[in-house]
């Protein structure tokens, strides 16, 4: 189908690293104008660099997402920049493990902040330039899809041992992409979600790297993070290339006529 994302507008949050760098990157190669995001300006700028020397086109917005100005920011620049919104992929987040009866209130909120508050904000600043271009769109006869992908976790369906803060975040992610879907599909906006397994990066290294985010270890002990893997049915983790085929599939062409649902990328993984 060549370049399904020709001159399509994308903001991709958490797109310095990981699977939103090879979603990044994955939309630029179809055409796509892509704003990358990360709280970090050193590998944010680096994805554009890489875009760009491929002959695409890209835009950094650097900020912390759980900021209640970083909505109106982001949204604000992608619109001075190319002047509308087509795709918006709310991917960034971490991890902030404990038991239920160690875990602090401020763990848990910060789960909620970065996995559920920053997407509805997001797409609550977008609604002008999706839902209400659709409108407008609608009424001269023009059909143009727009698509919102929101990353889930399993987590968020089965629930997982010392993460009742970010399964309940992740799982509140499925619900308010079904509400989305069911309060915009009439307006050609495709509301979506993935829900992502072990996949290989950062959050799922083994935690004796010493990687962290705001100060809070991530990752995972690698004799416990061998026993994830031993347990999911193809054997391996998942690379960060395949989990980001399953966001582009439902920001594509390809997913017109999908809608409020959640794909599943997890190597067979169910509880």
């Amino acid at each position: 189908m060549g370049r399904m994302l020709e001159n399509q507008i994308a903001i991709i949050t958490g797109s310095g690293r990981g699977v939103g760098r090879e979603v990044a990157l994955m939309m630029a190669e179809h055409g796509a104008k892509v704003v990358v995001s990360d709280r970090d300006e050193g590998p944010a700028n680096e994805v554009a660099a890489e875009i760009r020397d491929s002959g695409g086109e890209a835009l950094v917005y650097c900020g912390n997402v759980t900021a209640s100005d970083f909505a109106k920011g982001i949204i604000g620049e992608t619109i001075s920049a190319f002047g509308r919104l087509d795709i918006l992929v709310n991917n960034a987040g971490y991890t902030s493990d404990a038991l239920i009866h160690k875990m602090t209130d401020e763990q848990f909120q910060a789960m909620l902040d970065i996995h559920l508050i920053a997407p509805f904000r997001l797409i609550r600043e977008a609604s002008p330039y999706m839902r209400d271009a659709a409108k407008k769109e609608i009424e001269q006869g023009i059909v143009h899809h727009r698509k919102i992908v929101n990353v889930s976790s399993v987590a968020g369906i089965s629930g997982n041992v010392g993460q009742a803060n970010y399964s309940s975040a992740k799982a509140g992610m499925v619900g308010l992409t079904k509400t989305v879907a069911k309060e915009w599909a009439g307006f050609n906006i495709n509301s979506n979600a993935v829900a992502f397994g072990f996949i290989d990066t950062r959050l799922t290294q083994p935690k004796e790297l010493g990687e962290t985010v705001d100060g809070v270890a991530v990752g995972i002990p690698e004799k416990v993070r061998n026993m994830f893997i031993d347990k999911i049915p193809q054997k391996r983790a998942g690379d960060p290339k395949e989990a980001a085929a399953g966001i582009f599939y439902l920001a594509s062409p390809l997913s017109n006529y999908v809608n409020g649902q959640v794909l599943h990328i997890n190597g067979g993984t169910y509880t």
